[in-house]
């Protein structure tokens, strides 16, 4: 049986598993599926329709599953699905998902979600990222394998960011982030190769060294005087002969960006909001 503390609220709809720990002050609403070793320390709060995986572990103050802030949210009973051997650190929050998104938040195996960082609706996150004390993540975020994101960095809706990137402390993301790259600064731009990043994850010496020249020739403070357009640097790229699996990805998710995207965000071409009515809150006050 689950071990449940005394003054901890669990609906009886709700699913545990029987190794689940629940600890003081916490409540499970009658939507939530919690999977095998997973531990509730005290006061978490676990709402919605949301399903959880194994070897999870809630600090205090989180709270899971609760519903989208997003004015345009209809109260349709949408999902949060969390993986793996996550660790929610404390007051993290994560919202479900909007009936226009999709309707679910996404979560994937062995991340870790640092003190009162958020992660809105509709957002999917893959698998290995940390997201450091106060991250915050705004709706239809894509954030893709490894991604190491500093504290304090506030991230656009619908920018996605590629694997392996490093996005330092206090940036504000409103473009898509390449992958194996660095990202930071107000104005938001890429400042670097993720080489101590690539080093952790055993890359290669020859990989890392692909990915830093590929930096250089469209990056690099030379790259910007030659005068040269990203997508000729591209070309220039793609003419240098073979290239690795880590390089191809990178042009490619360049190239999505630059051909496909608004706004530097490939998935803002996607968005399917532009054509609704105003929400409830902006309708007249009657002043």
């Amino acid at each position: 049986m689950p071990r449940i503390a005394p003054s901890a609220c669990v609906d009886p709809a709700a699913e545990l598993a029987d190794d689940v720990e629940v600890g003081p002050g916490c409540y499970v609403g009658p939507k939530v599926r919690i999977g095998a070793e997973t531990r509730l320390l005290p006061n978490v709060t676990l709402l919605g329709r949301t399903d959880i995986g194994a070897r999870n572990i809630f600090y205090p103050g989180a709270v899971i599953g609760a519903a989208p802030q997003d004015l345009k949210y209809q109260g349709t009973d949408t999902r949060l699905v969390i993986g793996d051997d996550n660790i929610f650190r404390e007051s993290v929050t994560v919202h479900t998902g909007t009936e226009i998104g999709g309707g679910i938040t996404k979560i994937g195996d062995r991340n870790q979600f640092q003190i009162g960082s958020h992660v809105a609706h509709d957002v999917s996150i893959g698998n290995h990222c940390l997201l450091s004390n106060q991250v915050q993540v705004a709706g239809h975020v894509v954030i893709e394998d490894a991604v190491n994101i500093s504290a304090l960095t506030g991230i656009q809706q619908f920018v996605t960011v590629g694997r392996y990137a490093f996005i330092a402390g206090l940036a504000r993301v409103t473009t898509d982030v390449p992958p194996y790259l660095i990202y930071g600064g107000f104005d938001g731009a890429v400042i670097g190769h993720n080489e101590v990043g690539m080093r952790r994850w055993k890359f290669s010496e020859d990989q890392i060294a692909r990915i830093r020249e590929l930096y250089k020739l469209l990056y690099s403070k030379k790259a910007g005087r030659s005068g040269a357009t990203i997508s000729d640097r591209l070309a220039m790229a793609e003419s240098n002969g073979a290239l690795t699996e880590h390089e191809k990805y990178l042009m490619a998710f360049l190239k999505r960006t630059l051909h496909d995207g608004v706004f530097g965000r490939h998935l803002e071409r996607a968005r399917r909001d532009k054509q609704l009515p105003p929400p409830d809150f902006y309708k007249s006050t009657g002043a």
